[in-house]
């Protein structure tokens, strides 16, 4: 028996209208966070960076592939990683089938990671993703944006131990805690306009969420994300699922 609060179809209706009024309002403020995201000022970009792939060595600004904008996601899959994140794995998964959508809007969107191309591309074949993974060696393209962190840095953060989830996903990437923190995952976007390629936003951490396209249909959930207090690690690739059943009521 449930011991969640049972109610009559008029409270519910009446519960309902309320948080209706709620959502309209946080839709409205996503609207209006959108439009100062737009706006932010863009920073053009002074370096020369190169990148491998498929098609050989590939400036900054040929990745964008002849549109005008670009989405980077910096996938978590580092050159001591024998395979990639199952965070940023999920994530892949929710981005892999939007490709075309993004496209058609003058949008190319590349993951980017650290590790060589073939172990890159092997892993994308394993996944079974069709988008285009590229692979910035460790250069300095993810030093300067801070996706790529010195070893010595990462182990200052954890002289007290590594945090929660940390060295299970280490283990599940093939590597040390240290370096598996010494890549970070991130979002960010670039404009071209008259041959000059300029950075206009980043974000991490919760900032992903956009792209976790699970959590905004958990969140609809009976349950929701239901990952307790601290949050249990749940996530796995999508080819290392067991299936189960729900242990609710």
């Amino acid at each position: 028996m449930t011991d969640h609060r049972i109610g009559t179809p008029d409270e519910w209706q009446a519960a309902r209208d309320e948080l209706l009024a709620m959502e309209k309002e946080l839709t409205r403020r996503n609207d209006e966070l959108a439009e100062k995201r737009r706006a932010l000022p863009w920073v053009a970009v002074t370096k020369e960076y190169f990148f491998a792939t498929e098609d050989g060595t590939r400036a900054l600004a040929e990745l964008f592939d002849g549109r005008s904008q670009l989405l980077v996601y910096h996938f978590m899959f580092g050159p001591k990683y024998e395979a990639g994140c199952p965070v940023c794995s999920s994530i892949a998964d929710t981005i892999n089938g939007v490709i075309p959508h993004l496209n058609a809007r003058d949008v190319t969107m590349v993951f980017m990671s650290d590790a060589p191309l073939e172990r890159l591309q092997a892993y994308k074949a394993r996944m079974g993703w069709k988008f285009t993974w590229v692979s910035a060696g460790r250069g300095e393209f993810t030093r300067d944006l801070r996706f790529a962190v010195p070893e010595d840095e990462v182990r200052g953060w954890l002289a007290e131990g590594p945090p929660g989830p940390v060295p299970k996903l280490a283990a599940d990437c093939g590597t040390d805690p240290v370096a598996y923190l010494s890549e970070q995952p991130g979002l960010t976007a670039w404009a071209l306009s008259d041959g000059v390629v300029y950075h206009t936003y980043t974000t991490t951490a919760r900032g992903l969420e956009p792209v976790m396209g699970y959590y905004g249909l958990l969140d609809r959930a009976p349950l929701g994300r239901n990952e307790g207090e601290p949050p249990e690690m749940w996530l796995q690739r999508h080819d290392e699922y067991q299936c189960t059943t729900s242990g609710a009521g």
